[in-house]
């Protein structure tokens, strides 16, 4: 086992799926989901998005590196009746472990494979490429994280994990952009979004 996924079932263990909270690009834009189909929640942590997305009617595949979250969630899951299936899968290590793994399918992220893919408060960039092949066409990505702007001291404090200006916009500049939001340090640094970006893109039919 990892030091990251040692790190993250600690962190997990005192936690519950109950009080998991969805990405805030995902519940102020849940009226752009489809009624049915497959989703991803990647990084899934204790679940918030995959909830969400369950309790909508999407068949949800949850991907995260602690087994322990993902035995929770798995619980959860059962006892709500809700349609989620949890992978402990370290996606990292995968890459890293493999020359072939930029040109080739990752598993659990097969070509084609979703209708909705969510990502949250993740950022390891040779994913990237996998995650748009693993959109359906007409599929879309919710994508909220980090950025290097920031007025608040959360997220990670190595900046190689936050987005630097405009890259989620860049990293999706094949897809059509439904919503963006930026903020950065403009005006008020008080109001508003701040120390995150988020986006929704569709994959062209």
């Amino acid at each position: 086992m990892s030091q990251q996924a040692e790190k993250w079932d600690q962190r997990f263990s005192e936690r519950h799926c109950a009080d998991a909270q969805a990405a805030a690009v995902l519940i102020e834009n849940s009226h752009l989901l489809p009624r049915l189909g497959n989703a991803l929640d990647l990084a899934s942590g204790l679940g918030g998005n995959a909830i969400l997305l369950a309790q909508g009617g999407l068949e949800v595949t949850a991907i995260d590196l602690s087994r322990v979250a993902m035995s929770k969630l798995d619980s959860y899951a059962q006892e709500q009746q809700l349609a989620i299936h949890c992978h402990c899968y370290d996606l990292e290590v995968a890459s890293q472990q493999s020359e072939e793994f930029k040109h080739s399918a990752v598993s659990g992220l097969e070509e084609n494979s979703f209708d909705v893919i969510v990502v949250s408060h993740y950022l390891y960039r040779p994913l990237l490429p996998a995650l748009l092949s693993a959109l359906k066409p007409g599929g879309l990505l919710y994508y909220q994280t980090f950025t290097q702007q920031h007025v608040a001291a959360t997220g990670p404090s190595n900046t190689a994990y936050r987005l630097a200006k405009n890259e989620l916009l860049e990293f999706c500049k094949a897809l059509h952009i439904l919503f963006y939001r930026e903020e950065g340090l403009q005006g008020d640094t008080e109001q508003g979004f701040r120390n995150q970006a988020m986006i929704i893109a569709q994959r062209p039919e």
